[in-house]
């Protein structure tokens, strides 16, 4: 039945956005975390992939994660002197995250989400007006 396969779609996608989510918290949780030494590099933002996966049993098209990499721009500089990761400069490189850019996907993730949630309590709703009509 195609309600069926709407839900599993839609369940897909709140796997991909979970996990999305996890990836992000995780880069929020580490958006200051240094090195311990000048050699050392800072924690590197970490990015997600989704990809289409077909279901032959169902017949359904899912959302995978695809893969999970990480951010290879630059790093940001500060001035700390004191650090024990400061160059010879005084300069400590920052991890290349940025909270505002995080927030942001976060909050798109969780609309990601809730729209799937949505589409799923729908079906739901049709499948069991559905099993009330066929009484």
């Amino acid at each position: 039945m195609d309600l069926v396969k709407s839900m599993l779609a839609s369940a897909s996608g709140m796997k991909a956005q979970g996990s999305r989510m996890r990836v992000i918290a995780e880069n929020l949780a580490n958006a200051h975390s240094m090195g311990r030494s000048p050699e050392e590099d800072p924690y590197r933002r970490k990015t997600l992939t989704f990809r289409n996966v077909l279901n032959r049993e169902q017949g359904v098209e899912l959302v995978k994660v695809g893969k999970i990499r990480t951010d290879k721009s630059e790093f940001g500089l500060r001035y700390n002197p004191g650090h024990p990761a400061a160059d010879e400069r005084g300069y400590v490189r920052m991890p290349n995250v940025n909270s505002i850019i995080e927030m942001n996907d976060m909050r798109e993730a969780q609309r990601s989400y809730e729209a799937n949630i949505r589409a799923v309590e729908a079906a739901k709703r049709m499948l069991m007006n559905t099993v009330d009509l066929l009484r």
